[in-house]
């Protein structure tokens, strides 16, 4: 007969682990490869038409007030009072302006970047290079949450100092506040524990970790059986033991993630998990509903709720644009807004005409028949 665990509601004030009181949140730098531009915001002081500026584009808002970045601090207050943290990955910087808007407290730059955003299978094929480019471009869009970075496949797995390497890598040129690595062995332990004392924040993550779907033979849930759920409870007692300042629990059932919540005294963020972690996680692409197609319908989690049907709006919008180009509804007026006197055409048509471009000179200037 199987056993079962006997868990208790998640405590609301749970002291913060010493080696994550020592974990401060540096003041976000812009990575030292990137080239820093200030835009402005292209409005005339008088309130002139972009026409008339003499510039191309025209949008924009009101400057917004600054606000204050969500640190380690902040998380350790939340999970003190018993508030939940809200954490949603990103991989490019619109996806980026989009989360900080929104108000996450986390943002995840995860190896799903391989899956949602280059087509893999799973997530083993990204680099670490790779990683730095999305690292970077959500750093851009997202100046208030705290953002971490995922450790890809092949990057931390062969010694410490690998894993310290790649990790330094994510902060100094990806720009992000902390990283985060699968897997609760004790080389991984050894390894998340190097990494903090390297004095870098370090997010663990258990359950299921796709980065070894080799091992566990495919995307499958964990902790279905006692010894398989105790295995959780102590893989993420042992990273928070390591200096983790918080840990994802994915596909596990809700009775081990509770357990595992309340026995820790750091934050658990669930993706999978059921509504008795200290936070939530979902991948972008899955919760607003960015793919449609029988391809990707494979891919998708049980546990995903979609808040959004974005891929439905994505692909109403382009097929009316093909379909008015097609039709020659688009661009009218309205979207042809920058002009040329009369006079320019005319000089600009008999100078076509005296370079031999008859049929340039007639599109530029066509006369009434």
């Amino acid at each position: 007969m199987q056993q079962s665990i006997a868990v208790a509601p998640p405590a609301s004030h749970q002291p913060a682990h010493a080696a994550a009181k020592m974990m401060t949140r540096r003041p976000r730098a812009p990575p030292p490869t990137t080239t820093i531009r200030v835009l402005s915001r292209l409005s005339s002081s008088n309130g002139a038409a972009p026409e008339e500026t003499g510039v191309v584009y025209g949008g924009g808002g009101a400057q917004t007030a600054a606000v204050r970045p969500v640190t380690l601090a902040t998380l350790r207050g939340k999970h003190r009072r018993g508030e939940p943290i809200t954490m949603v990955t990103a991989y490019d910087y619109s996806s980026a302006v989009h989360v900080d808007s929104a108000g996450m407290d986390l943002i995840l730059v995860d190896d799903s970047a391989a899956m949602v955003a280059h087509g893999h299978g799973n997530t083993l094929p990204i680099s670490l290079d790779l990683m730095l480019q999305h690292c970077r471009a959500v750093v851009r869009g997202a100046p208030r949450p705290l953002i971490v970075g995922d450790l890809p496949f092949g990057t931390y797995e062969s010694s410490d100092a690998q894993a310290v390497e790649s990790a330094v890598r994510l902060v100094k040129e990806g720009g992000v506040d902390a990283v985060k690595m699968e897997g609760g062995a004790p080389s991984r332990v050894s390894a998340a524990k190097a990494i903090v004392e390297a004095g870098i924040a370090v997010m663990g993550h258990v359950g299921l970790t796709p980065q070894a779907i080799s091992v566990l033979g495919g995307f499958r849930p964990q902790g279905k059986t006692v010894d398989s759920a105790l295995k959780v409870v102590e893989a993420a007692l042992a990273l928070q033991e390591a200096g983790c300042f918080a840990v994802v629990l994915e596909c596990v059932p809700a009775p081990v993630a509770a357990a595992a919540t309340v026995a820790l005294h750091i934050p658990t963020i669930g993706i999978g998990a059921g509504p008795l972690c200290s936070g939530q996680v979902l991948v972008y692409h899955d919760l607003l509903g960015m793919f449609e197609s029988p391809s990707h319908s494979k891919v998708t989690p049980k546990f995903c709720k979609q808040f959004g049907s974005v891929g439905a709006i994505i692909n109403r919008a382009l097929t009316e644009y093909r379909q008015e180009v097609q039709d020659g509804c688009f661009p009218g007026p309205r979207h042809t807004p920058y002009k040329i006197s009369s006079g320019d055409v005319d000089a600009l048509a008999n100078a076509l005409q005296e370079m031999g471009f008859h049929g340039a000179a007639a599109a530029a200037a066509p006369r009434p028949n």
